[in-house]
Parts: structure tokens; sequence; C-alpha cells
């Protein structure tokens, strides 16, 4: 795979993990993540008459690092995640109505709240699928500017909110604020040997995922190779502590750069409604959540981080700092995405026939 980079996208990076750097020194839940989110994402915002609006940051870059991500997840998949096939069906059930739901709550508030037209409210309201959720909200008329920022402001605030969230609900500090990491440290088992093995079990995990048609095959491809390959025993599939921060600091630049160009009152705008939108969707999943705790006893927190609509790659990486069945939270992000982006189908396909 050829990358290009432009010279720009290095020290975007960079500045990221000194963002990231600057987090892990505070009680920030995921501050390889946020850290680097915050400093591009302040930086784009404000020097935005000095940077390039057509910017664009390399999404072959970024996808190297999500299959990265994926072996990660594939990684914690054992027989044990088998047996919870009875819970997953009651799960996935109550999942269907989350997505239904929040689909309808969130076209209200960009509907009547946000003043938005039909197209751009609904394509807004889509909890989930992104890259559909553009794809589908252009070819009805949709406000594209305000609908690619209101996406992925989703992504953003959920990412940034959960964990904190979590941390009050659990009345302690979780994941990385309490020391917990996303990863083993590294150790005389990983050596350049492994390393390659887990490259080329993720370059093949991914080429599969692409000619398979796979949902999120960056992250879902490399995901089953080491989910096949623990289960075959060749593994465990453990990364080096230092790749698995490259790959937060990555994702999170990547997250950050999509400020550049966006002016503040429509960035105030969509925050204003963001934060609308996603407190009543995690306000739904918290419900969900605690209906599916008494009835199948998963952990509130794993089931809060998979009803929670982030992004799949975003709330794995929150899966895997909180300890929280990784495996378990991916299986049910990729469901609700092939859902809503079922519904978009079915449904947006009107939306120029409506009056």
């Amino acid at each position: 795979m050829k990358i290009a980079l432009s010279p720009l996208t290095p020290a975007l990076i960079a500045l990221g993990a000194l963002g990231g750097w600057a987090a892990s020194h505070t009680p920030l839940p995921l501050p390889w993540l946020l850290g680097s989110l915050i400093a591009v994402g302040a930086a784009a915002a404000l020097a935005r008459a000095r940077l390039p609006a057509d910017y664009r940051f390399p999404m072959k870059l970024r996808t190297v690092f999500i299959a990265v991500i994926g072996l990660m997840i594939g990684g914690q998949v054992d027989a044990a995640l088998l047996g919870k096939a009875p819970f997953l069906l009651l799960s996935l059930g109550l999942l269907t109505l989350f997505t239904i739901g929040a689909l309808g709550l969130n076209y209200l508030i960009f509907r009547r709240i946000g003043g938005y037209d039909k197209p751009t409210a609904f394509f807004c309201a889509a909890p989930g699928g992104l890259m559909e959720s553009l794809a589908l909200g252009e070819a009805a008329g949709a406000d594209i500017p305000r609908l690619t920022i209101q996406q992925f402001l989703r992504i953003i605030l959920v990412v940034s909110l959960l964990p904190l969230g979590i941390s009050v609900i659990e009345g302690i500090p979780v994941g990385s604020a309490a020391g917990l990491g996303l990863g083993p440290p590294d150790g005389p088992g990983i050596n350049p040997l492994r390393l390659a093995f887990y490259a080329a079990l993720g370059g093949a995990g991914y080429l599969a995922g692409r000619m398979l048609r796979l949902p999120a095959a960056q992250l879902t491809g490399p995901l089953v190779a080491a989910a096949l390959a623990n289960l075959a025993g060749y593994g465990p599939v453990t990364l080096p502590g230092w790749l698995v921060i490259a790959a937060q600091v990555v994702v999170g630049s990547s997250l950050g750069a999509r400020f550049l160009g966006v002016t503040g009152r429509v960035l105030a705008e969509a925050f204003r409604l963001g934060l609308l939108s996603v407190g009543a969707m995690l306000a739904l999943a918290a419900l969900c959540a605690a209906l599916l705790r008494q009835a199948t006893g998963v952990p509130f927190d794993v089931l809060l981080i998979s009803f929670a609509p982030g992004g799949v790659t975003e709330m794995s990486l929150v899966a895997l700092s909180l300890q929280a069945s990784p495996a378990y939270v991916t299986l049910h992000h990729l469901y609700r995405i092939l859902l809503t982006v079922l519904l978009l189908g079915m449904i947006g396909r009107n939306w120029r026939k409506a009056p």
C-alpha cells in the first residue's frame, strides 16, 4: 500500500503525539487518543487561516493503524466469547430497537431544534455508518458541510464523553486514568519475527476483508484473522506498547484534523446540537445497558460501550482501554452500523419524493 504524505501530516502527528504525552500525565481516560485529538483539533480550528483548507489526513495511513487495532481486538477472542452466544441474541435484539429509536430521536433534534431541512436532519440523525450517511445524504440533497461535521462530532463527542461518564458512574477512575493499558508491555515474547507474523496476518486479513466486502474491512479483516490465529493455537496475538500508542495517536490526529476549515459559528451550532444528540443517545444506551445487565449479568460498562453510538474503531479503542470485552463490544458496533446503513438505504431514498 503506497502512502503519499503531505509535509503537514508528520507535523500533525508530532503535535498529536505531544498532546497525547501531555494527556498521559493527567487523569484523562484514553490519553493518547484524546490528547492527540484535542491538540490537533485545537490547532486545526485556531490556525485554519494559515493551513491549507483542502488538506485531508491520508486515509491509507489511518488504515494501516486501524488494522493494528483490529489485530489487538482479535487477540481478545477466545472460546469464552463463543460461550456468550445466548446473551448475544438478546442484546442484539435490544440493539435493534436502540438503533431505530436513536435515529428517530436524533431526527427530531436536528429537524425541530436545529431547523435542518428533512434530508440533512435525517442523515445527521444516523447513529452509525459515517461514510454511508455522507454518500446517501449527498444523493438525497442534504447539506454536506453540516452533515459532515455533525457526523464527525458524533464520534468525537462519544469517544470523549463516554470514558469520563463511566468514571462518574463507577465513582472511581477507569481505563487509562486508573493505570490500565491497551496492551502488554514490551517483553521477550515480542520479537522481530513475531512482529513480521503480525504484519502478514494483518495484511492478509485486510485483503480478505476487502475481497469479502466485510463492513469496515480495514478493522474487521485483521480482527477475524487474529481471532482465527488465537483459536487455532498460533496466539496469543499481543502487540508491543509503542505500537498501541502509535495507533491511538494516528487515529486521534486524523479525527482532530477534521476541524480544519470549520468556522467558529458553524462549529458552535453543530457542537450544541451534537451535545443534545449524543446526550440523548447515551441516556438511551444507559437505559438499555441497565435492562440487559439485569437479564444477562454482563457488566454495565461493557453493555454501555456496546450500545454507545461512536465509530467502531474508536469505540473498540475505548473498550480496550477499559478492558471491557473488546471483541464483544466490536460485534455490537458492527451490527449497529450494518442496521443503520440498511435503514438509511430503505428510508433515505424516499426523501426526494417527500413533500
